[in-house]
């Protein structure tokens, strides 16, 4: 059995592990066909609704595409520095690194839960009071996904400054001997 050198392709597959863990309870959250029994409104419904519903459907493919799968292809980039070009990451390379993981994975799963908790909250609004009344439409939109609109960017300015640093290191540890 073959060891690693590094650490970092370890960390981030389990990373992607760990997120999709999470994709698989937000799906069964999705289709879990109980929620009429307690008089609530299905997500599924929300989603097909549209509107504030697309906000949920948004951040779960988003989740999926991102937190899950764009994790665990960056731990095969650290697994080619690492591993392949035999650079094992030290020092200033292994801090960005750490920040790379850390940013990268609490901004990509604060934007798109955050999405999927607004879609859901304005979705289940509008699912209440009408997906065709512009007075609910305009409510939903104003006073339930509004609120949120800067607090997601925040994260996704995490997530990005998290991939910034980490391809900063990817750079420096690939040049370096």
């Amino acid at each position: 059995m073959q060891t690693l050198k590094g650490k970092w392709t370890s960390r981030f597959i389990w990373a992607a592990t760990i997120q999709g863990f999470f994709a698989v309870m937000w799906t069964l959250f999705i289709v879990n066909p109980w929620y009429q029994l307690f008089g609530q409104v299905a997500p599924s419904r929300m989603i097909a609704l549209g509107s504030a519903g697309s906000w949920f459907a948004f951040g779960y493919i988003l989740y999926i595409m991102i937190g899950v799968i764009a994790v665990a292809v960056t731990g095969l980039f650290y697994y080619f520095i690492e591993e392949i070009m035999g650079k094992v990451y030290a020092g200033f390379t292994n801090a960005l690194a750490w920040m790379h993981f850390v940013f990268m994975n609490i901004g990509v799963a604060g934007s798109t839960w955050a999405l999927m908790y607004a879609g859901y909250e304005g979705g289940s609004y509008l699912a209440q009071h009408g997906v065709s009344n512009a007075t609910a439409i305009g409510y939903a939109h104003v006073n339930i996904l509004s609120p949120w609109v800067t607090p997601i960017g925040y994260m996704v300015g995490v997530a990005v400054l998290g991939a910034i640093l980490g391809g900063l290191g990817y750079l420096l540890r690939s040049r370096m001997k």
